[in-house]
C-alpha cells in the first residue's frame, strides 16, 4: 500500500529552513521528525517544479500539492481500466470471496489495471461514501433481519364500521436488502410466528440467523450478555434449523437492516396506501403483498440494480431449505398434576400417567393436540378438546384398580347379569333404574356380578331372586344371603293385619288432617 503523504506544513517548512535559513538536510531531517531521504526527495521536487523561497503570495495548499506531486505522465492512474465497485461491493457478500481474489480476476482482465494496494485503497474508499447501512457485510444467507413497524394501519370491520389498527411486519434478508411485509391483528405470539413462517415461504428458505428485536413476545428477558428467548419461538428456530440472535437492547445498529427495511415499507407502501379504505385485514394484506412485490422489481440507487435481482443471484443459493411441513404454532404451559393425575388445560383435564402424581410437567398445546412433556419426555398426547370441565382420559394413565373400573359399562353390565340369570338381570336392572344416574348403582352392581366367582352362577341367581322376593337392592343383602345359604330358602308368607282398639290405623291420621 503506498504510503501516507508528508503534510502541506512540512513541506513548507523543509522548503522555509533550507532555502530560507540554509539549514544541511541532516539537520532539517532531525528537527521536523523526518527521514533525510524524504527531506531531500521534496527538495528535488520543489527544484523541478521551478519553485524558490519565498513561495509565491497566495499559494494554497492544494496549489503547491499540484506543483509538487504532478499527475504521472503516460498512463495516468486516472486512465487505468477501473473496476466496477459496486460489482465488487456485491461479489463481496458472497461465501469464502475476498478482495484478493476479486482483485486476480480484475488484474486477469486489465493486465495494466491497479496494484493489489491501490485496488483495496480505492474499494474501501468507494464504500466509504455509501451509506452507512450498506457499509455492513453480510454473506449471503446469513441473516434475515425481522421487526415490526412503527406505524398501523386501519382497517374498518363489520356494518358498523368500527376501526381497529392492523400491525405491520417487516423482514429483510441481509445481502440483498429483498424485504417481505404483511399485516396481522397483533404482536402477540402466534401473529410473530404466524408472520415469520409467511416470511420463509416468501423467500423459499431460511437464513441461518434471524436477528431480531427485543419484542416481549419473542424474548422473554431482554439482556446485554445473555437474552433469554421465548420457548415457543425458540422451537420454530429449530425446527426450521436457523438461530435467534436478540439484537442487544437499545442498539438499533445490531438490526440496521431492519430499521432501514420499516422506514421504506412505511414510505414507499403505507404512504401509498394512507388514502385508500380498507374493510378486511385480508384486504389490507393484499395490497401490500402488491406493493411489496414493486418494491424488490425498484433499482436502488447505490448498486443500480433491484433487490430481486440481488436476491436471486446472491440469497437464494445460499438459503437453507425449507422442512417438509411447515411449523404448526405450539404455546406453551407449566403444569401441576393433581391426585387424579389430571392436568389442566384451558379448563379441560388431560390425564398423565398416574406415577406423576404432584410432580410439574409441560403442556405443548397446538390447534389439534395437547402433549404432555416431563423433564424433557413427551409422557401423553392428547387430541384438543374444546369440552369445559370435562376428563380426557387414557387407560393406560390409570391405576389397574381404576382401569378394571372403568372398563365397565351400561351394557356390559345389562350383558354380565343376562348370562348368569333371569334374577340376576331383574335386580341389576331395578339397582340401575333406583338411582338419579345410573352409574351411581354401577358398584353395586358389579359387586354382585363377582360374587359369581366364589359361590357360581346358579347360587348368585338364587340369592337375587330371594332379595326381590324381600324387596332388598343392594349389593351386601345379596351377599348376606349367599353367606348366610338363604337363597334356597321360602320366603315367609306376608303376616295378617292386627286389629286391635290399641292401632290407630289409617283413618285416624286422615279425620285428624281434616281437624286440622
Amino acid at each position: 500500500m503506498p504510503g501516507e503523504r508528508v503534510p502541506m506544513r512540512k513541506i513548507r517548512d523543509v522548503l522555509r529552513l533550507g532555502w530560507g535559513q540554509g539549514l544541511s538536510q541532516r539537520m532539517m531531517a532531525r528537527s521536523l521528525g523526518l527521514s533525510q531521504g524524504v527531506v531531500h526527495a521534496y527538495l528535488r521536487r520543489a527544484r523541478s517544479a521551478g519553485l524558490t523561497w519565498p513561495l509565491p503570495e497566495g499559494l494554497s495548499d492544494a496549489g503547491l500539492e499540484a506543483l509538487l506531486f504532478p499527475p504521472a505522465s503516460g498512463a495516468a492512474a486516472e486512465e487505468r481500466p477501473q473496476p466496477d465497485w459496486a460489482w465488487v461491493h456485491r461479489e463481496l457478500r458472497r461465501p469464502n470471496v475476498t478482495l484478493s481474489l476479486l482483485w486476480e480476476e480484475y488484474r486477469a482482465g486489465a493486465p495494466d489495471g491497479f496494484g493489489y494496494s491501490w485496488f483495496c485503497d480505492l474499494y474501501r474508499s468507494w464504500a466509504g461514501r455509501l451509506k452507512p447501512t450498506l457499509r455492513q457485510v453480510h454473506p449471503a444467507g446469513e441473516r434475515i433481519f425481522v421487526d415490526f413497524a412503527g406505524s398501523t394501519m386501519p382497517v374498518l370491520e363489520g356494518v358498523s364500521g368500527e376501526e381497529r389498527r392492523a400491525e405491520i411486519f417487516v423482514a429483510v434478508l441481509g445481502t440483498s436488502s429483498y424485504t417481505f411485509a404483511c399485516a396481522v391483528w397483533s404482536q402477540a405470539l402466534p401473529d410473530w410466528i404466524d408472520c415469520h413462517v409467511r416470511a420463509f415461504a416468501h423467500f423459499g428458505g431460511v437464513a441461518r440467523q434471524l436477528v431480531s428485536d427485543n419484542l416481549r413476545a419473542g424474548i422473554s428477558r431482554a439482556c446485554f450478555h445473555e437474552p433469554a428467548v421465548n420457548r415457543t419461538y425458540a422451537e420454530m428456530a429449530a425446527h426450521y434449523g436457523t438461530a435467534v440472535l436478540p439484537a442487544r437492547p437499545d442498539k438499533p445498529r445490531d438490526k440496521a437492516k431492519a430499521e432501514v427495511g420499516v422506514q421504506v415499507v412505511q414510505r414507499w407502501i403505507l404512504a401509498r396506501l394512507r388514502n385508500q379504505k380498507f374493510f378486511s385485514l385480508a384486504e389490507l394484506d393484499a395490497a401490500i403483498q402488491a406493493l411489496v412485490a414493486q418494491l424488490n422489481e425498484r433499482p436502488m440507487r447505490a448498486l443500480g440494480t433491484t433487490r430481486r435481482a440481488l436476491f436471486e443471484a446472491l440469497d437464494r443459493p445460499a438459503l437453507c431449505p425449507l422442512p417438509e411441513a411447515a411449523y404448526e404454532y405450539a404455546a406453551w404451559k407449566r403444569c401441576r398434576v393433581g391426585l387424579d393425575y389430571h392436568v389442566e388445560v384451558e379448563r379441560h383435564f388431560y390425564s398423565v400417567p398416574h406415577a406423576l402424581v404432584r410432580q410439574e410437567v409441560e403442556a405443548r398445546i397446538t390447534t389439534a393436540t395437547v402433549e404432555i412433556f416431563h423433564r424433557g419426555q413427551r409422557v401423553a398426547s392428547h387430541l384438543r378438546s374444546l369440552r369445559r370441565h370435562q376428563p380426557s382420559t387414557l387407560a393406560e394413565h390409570m391405576p389397574s384398580s381404576h382401569r378394571r373400573y372403568r372398563e365397565w359399562s351400561l351394557e356390559r353390565i345389562h350383558r354380565e347379569a343376562g348370562t348368569i340369570g333371569h334374577d340376576t338381570a331383574a335386580l341389576v336392572e331395578i339397582i340401575l333404574r333406583s338411582r338419579p344416574h345410573p352409574e351411581q348403582g354401577f358398584r353395586s352392581c358389579i359387586g354382585i356380578l363377582g360374587l359369581v366367582k366364589r359361590h357360581g352362577a346358579e347360587r348368585v341367581d338364587a340369592a337375587c331372586a330371594r332379595a326381590l322376593a324381600l324387596g332388598t337392592r343392594s349389593y351386601s343383602s345379596v351377599a348376606a344371603i349367599l353367606n348366610n345359604r338363604q337363597e334356597q330358602r321360602a320366603v315367609p308368607d306376608e303376616p295378617a293385619m292386627l286389629l286391635h282398639e290399641n292401632i290407630r290405623g289409617p283413618g285416624y291420621y286422615h279425620c285428624k288432617a281434616i281437624r286440622c
